[in-house]
Formats: structure tokens, sequence, C-alpha cells
């Protein structure tokens, strides 16, 4: 049975990304001999970090991957997110190897880091459709709004990230087409790039017995990036007798949004684990975002897909590529209230919603079944 060691910093705050990898793990683990080293950003002794932050190397982190190499001998070697913890000491400790590293990449913000300027990050958009930022007029590149220091650090981090993976020395691996384009685009050659979805346990998914209730439901971050404001003046304009917008998850823009839009069929329902998340798509008429990221891959939606319900989307990034061709309920988010009338249209053929919902469980099915993923992530390492 082939080795692989997976590397994988996981974030502070549990999101989409450790979720994924934990999903291909599982996945992994029923074909390969997987051994899994996670790190965490807890941080013991400051001083130690911030030599880290300094050198852009773990020691410490270095010293265990090192001793994991020796041990277990893997024949391929798989990382995901490095910061802050693992740090990029690990590329250079890889070379040492002449073992093949592949590298996931889950999302564009290495492109938002790679320059200390702000115009270098933003060029001429009105936003960052990375990372989500809005354009102002400043010239330090302040990643974080809150911290000079933790931006510069982050950039620092950043800028060295994006030599590595345009250096051509590692093999990449991204979520979409959409993605793998946006890199050749960077001049990062196509033959490095691979294009691998993150796997979701299609057998687990929770079907809810249907109610009469009508609703439509937004789950995630509640932030400006994330158009939830816009999406709540779209399902306003639609003025759609008896149907409600259920708005689950927390962020910066909750209690604003909150305070302005207190219409009896606007509910917000705060944090909900990922179970009832769940229960509440499979029992909607649909799910819908007015993301303006350039998103990778839409788990929320393909959940929704996988339970039989329709997605209500922006024409944006990858996501187009998780729905079958010319899909009828994606949208422009450049053409003035067209995501109102899809909304209407979507109503007022509410008796197909079955319908679109199994066309889109079929397609999705078939692109993130296990044993095409685990066929094509053979092709991709070559083992």
């Amino acid at each position: 049975m082939k080795k692989i060691l997976l590397l994988h910093n996981e974030y502070k705050e549990k999101g989409g990304e450790d979720i994924a990898v934990e999903n291909e793990i599982t996945l992994l683990e029923s074909k390969y001999n997987l051994r899994v080293l996670k790190f965490n950003n807890f941080i013991e002794k400051p001083y130690k970090q911030f030599i880290s932050f300094l050198t852009l190397s773990n020691n410490q982190s270095n010293k265990l991957i090192k001793e994991n190499i020796e041990s277990f001998s893997p024949d391929i070697i798989y990382i995901h997110n490095t910061w802050f913890k693992i740090s990029l000491g690990v590329f250079k400790l890889l070379n040492t190897y002449k073992i093949p590293v592949f590298i996931k990449l889950h999302n564009f913000r290495y492109s938002c880091t790679k320059s200390f300027f702000f115009k270098n990050h933003i060029d001429s958009n009105d936003f960052c459709p990375a990372c989500g930022i809005e354009n102002k007029r400043r010239i330090f590149n302040k990643y974080f709004p809150n911290s000079y220091f933790k931006s510069f650090a982050m950039i620092n981090y950043g800028i060295k990230f994006f030599k590595i993976i345009t250096s051509c020395q590692f093999n990449l691996i991204v979520l979409t087409e959409f993605h793998k384009e946006y890199l050749e685009y960077l001049k990062i050659p196509k033959e490095i790039v691979n294009v691998y979805p993150n796997y979701i346990n299609v057998d687990s998914a929770y079907q809810e017995p249907k109610n009469e209730e009508k609703y439509l439901i937004y789950a995630g971050r509640i932030s400006a990036e994330k158009g939830v404001e816009e999406l709540i003046k779209s399902f306003l304009d639609a003025q759609l007798p008896d149907v409600q917008l259920k708005i689950v998850g927390d962020g910066p823009f909750r209690d604003y949004l909150m305070k302005i839009y207190k219409q009896d069929n606007i509910n917000f329902l705060g944090y909900q684990d990922n179970k009832r998340v769940l229960e509440l798509i499979s029992s909607s008429n649909g799910v819908i975002t007015c993301t303006k990221l350039y998103e990778g891959q839409p788990t929320l939606l393909c959940e929704a897909s996988l339970l039989g319900v329709p997605s209500i989307f922006p024409k944006n990034g990858g996501i187009s590529e998780f729905f079958p061709g010319d899909y009828e309920y994606s949208y422009d988010m450049n053409i003035k209230n067209d995501l109102t009338e899809k909304l209407i249209k979507f109503y007022k053929n509410i008796d197909r919603y079955e319908e679109i919902g199994n066309i889109n469980k079929n397609f999705v099915r078939k692109k993130l079944e296990k044993n095409k993923l685990i066929s094509k992530f053979e092709n991709i390492v070559g083992i």
C-alpha cells in the first residue's frame, strides 16, 4: 500500500477548508497508508513564534516533519494550509528529499498578500475578489484591519509563499478549472497545475422530510464580501408572497443587518451546527448566495445538491462548474436586478424545484463520486 504524508495547519476558527481536509483524509484512508500531521496556531511561547514570523521558518515544526518523513518514508507529501505554525521553512526542508510534493490551494488569498503595497492587492477593482477587502486610499497593504503587525507578518509570509508556488518546484492542486486558468494568467505552467475537487461524503447527506413552509436559506459568514445585504435587498424587491429568507451564520455585518431589516419574512438564525444546517437546507425550497468572491468549491451548494435542493448563485469564479451547463438559476451580478428576476422566476415555477434539485443531485454525485475521485487522485500523484 502506497504511503502519503499529509500536512495541514488548522485555522484558529474551524472553517470550510478544515472540514474539506477532514473529508479528504477519510477518502484517502480508504486507499492509502495515510499519516496525517495537523498543526494549530495556539501560541505557547510568544518569543519563539516571533522568531518564526521573522525567519518564516519554525524549527519545532520542521523537526517533527523531518522525524515523520524519515520514520514513515512516504511516497508523496501532500500539503494543505501552512499558515502559520508549519511555516515556509518546510519547503526548504522538503527540497532535501527526493519525494514528490503536492500543494493544494483552497483559495486565492496568495494573490492578496504578494505585495506590501495596497495598489498591487486591489489593482483597479472596487474590491478584492479573493478576500473581499474594499478599495480605499492607502499605501500599505493592511491585510488585517486591526493589526499592522499581523498584516506585516502575513504579507512577508505571502510574498515568500507566492514565490514558492510560482517557482515550479512543486506540483499544485486546485479545485476548479477557473482556478487553473487564473494560475496560468500568473504565468504558472499548466503542466504543474491539477484540478481536483474536495470530497463530500454523499452517503451521509441528511434528508429531512419536506414541509409546507416556503423559504430560501443562506448559510455562511455574514459580511460585506459575502453580499448578504445585496441578497436581502434583492429578496425584498422580488416581493414573494408567503416566502421567508432564513439567514444562518454570524459575522461583522449581522448586528447591523438585524437592525436595518426587521421584516417578518427575514429571519436571522445565528450560528447553527452542520447537522442543523443540513436539516434546514433539506426542508427548504432552495439555497441562495450572493458572494462577491472567487469561491473555490461551494461546499454549501454541493451539500444542497446532494440533498436534492436547488441553488441560486452568481456566475462567479468556479461555482458554475459544480452545476449542469446553462443552469437556469445562476445570475450575473453585473446585470441590475438579475438576482431579483431569478427569484421571481424560481417561485413562478416552484412546482419544478424538486425536478431541478434532482438534476443537480445527479450531476454533483457523478462529479464527486468516491471511486472517481480516488482514480483521479491516483492519476495526479502517480501512485
